[in-house]
């Protein structure tokens, strides 16, 4: 039986770790993390015109780390197994043909996964409830979206903070997809959490809100997903969800994963991360940094 837990920190924190090998994520009261820093990872999307730009190299980009620069090592766009998270909600206003838009999107995004790649799913509503660990078994994903029930209200905020754990609970690229159509009237975890959370994660967010979102919760959404390199996509319908969710995988795919070993800059602290391309016009989406100690 998947595990179902009323929406608070403890909780957030017990289904973040119902996932079997899972790190100790970081609470609500207190952030740790990592004292060192051997190789930094970035998640980086590049676009021209709105087109995702392919063919660039590791001499193409400039990364500065806390405004010093970083000699890039890697900067692939080849395949490496990925982690999907579904986050995705379960609450009153989803029942009837929004549920239906929502099994279909989810089921048209798990098709399109790779052989090596994983997904999960955590359904919220006022309840938090891990629908299926993160798995290279597609179809125990796939019942446990057709299983979705929805009722009762919404805890976005505490959702979003199990879905970033989650995602830092294995090795690979990690996408974390959550869709919400309704104000969170039901987390315990205060935002800022989350958010402060997110900045130091190696998980892209990309948020899904339809038109009934409140305005507070699509401005929580646009943040998190602003600090980890990904997107906050806004739509009327919840019919335009199936080819939402593939787009954001089909996206996902074309970002490069820049690597390099940070040098002549202190360890401890914050790190923030300006990442650009060198000679051309290009939009670059990359985290906004990485936490060194506590």
């Amino acid at each position: 039986m998947s595990p179902v837990l009323r929406a608070t920190p403890a909780a957030a924190f017990a289904l973040a770790l119902a996932l079997p090998g899972s790190r100790p994520p970081a609470t609500a009261q207190t952030q740790t993390f990592r004292s060192q820093v051997e190789v930094v990872r970035v998640d980086v999307l590049v676009t021209e015109n709105g087109r995702p730009v392919t063919g660039l190299r590791p001499s193409d980009f400039e990364v500065l780390d806390n405004g010093v620069r970083q000699q890039v090592a890697f900067a692939g766009l080849e395949h490496m197994p990925l982690n999907v998270l579904l986050a995705l909600d379960a609450s009153d206003s989803v029942a009837g043909a929004p549920l239906d838009h929502l099994r279909a999107a989810g089921n048209a995004l798990l098709d399109r996964l790779a052989a090596d790649d994983r997904a999960a799913l955590v359904t919220f509503n006022h309840l938090l409830a891990l629908g299926s660990p993160l798995t290279p078994d597609i179809p125990r994903v796939r019942q446990a979206i057709g299983n979705v029930t929805p009722g009762g209200g919404t805890a976005l905020v505490d959702a979003l903070y199990a879905g970033i754990v989650l995602g830092e609970s294995d090795v690979g690229r990690s996408l974390l997809v959550v869709f919400t159509d309704g104000a969170d009237m039901s987390s315990y975890l205060r935002p800022q959490v989350v958010t402060d959370t997110a900045k130091s994660s190696d998980v892209v967010v990309y948020a899904v809100a339809s038109g009934r979102s409140g305005r507070r919760d699509t401005v929580f959404l646009r943040d998190v997903a602003d600090r980890t390199g990904g997107s906050l996509i806004e739509i009327e319908s919840t019919k335009d969800l199936q080819q939402t969710f593939v787009g954001i995988l089909e996206e996902f795919r074309l970002r490069y994963l820049l690597s390099y070993s940070p040098h002549g800059v202190p360890a401890p602290g914050w790190h923030r991360l300006d990442v650009r391309v060198k000679g051309r016009n290009a939009v670059v989406k990359a985290r906004a940094g990485y936490q060194v100690g506590s």
